[in-house]
């Protein structure tokens, strides 16, 4: 008899609940990451390694963090970056004319952007965007009005960004 246990094993297909809530995890670690590089001037590479290894999966206090989708991570990160300024004047636009960008809490201006890179340069339907990140929105603020105004911003950047899908 052998002993099966030095053959490695494929890992198991992730079910599409997996899926969906690593694509969930994926953009709030996007939401954290570009918050982090805003507040520490570290590059998109380190920051996105950085997750990667320290925060996908990780326990604290004894609760474990979702593993996120490193490709849905990644693009967010890198199009937001590339598309920072295109996403940043649909925002502005979406924005009552007082309230530019540059005012805005980071956290929701982190939301935004990591939102716009999807918007601008992705496949996934607008309001399964906004849904999701409106979903972010309470994560970070559990009590707040936040998610309500994130809907309506981010509903107009769809219609700008992708009229037809509308």
């Amino acid at each position: 008899m052998t002993d099966d246990t030095s053959i490695p094993q494929a890992p198991l297909p992730l079910s599409g609940n997996q899926k969906r809530k690593m694509k969930s995890a994926a953009r709030l670690y996007a939401v954290q990451a570009l918050f982090q590089m805003e507040h520490s001037s570290q590059t998109v590479e380190r920051v996105m390694l950085e997750f990667e290894d320290h925060r996908f999966g990780a326990t604290y206090d004894g609760d474990e963090m979702t593993e996120g989708d490193p490709t849905l991570f990644r693009n967010v990160m890198t199009d937001a970056v590339n598309y920072q300024a295109k996403i940043d004047q649909m925002t502005d636009r979406a924005l009552v004319a007082k309230w530019p960008i540059a005012r805005i809490d980071p956290t929701l201006r982190a939301m935004f952007r990591a939102a716009g890179a999807e918007l601008v340069n992705s496949d996934t339907p607008p309001r399964v965007v906004i849904a999701e990140y409106v979903e972010v929105t309470a994560a970070f603020f559990p009590e707040g009005k936040e998610t309500k105004f994130v809907n309506a911003v981010l509903d107009h950047m769809a219609r700008e960004a992708r009229p037809e899908a509308f």
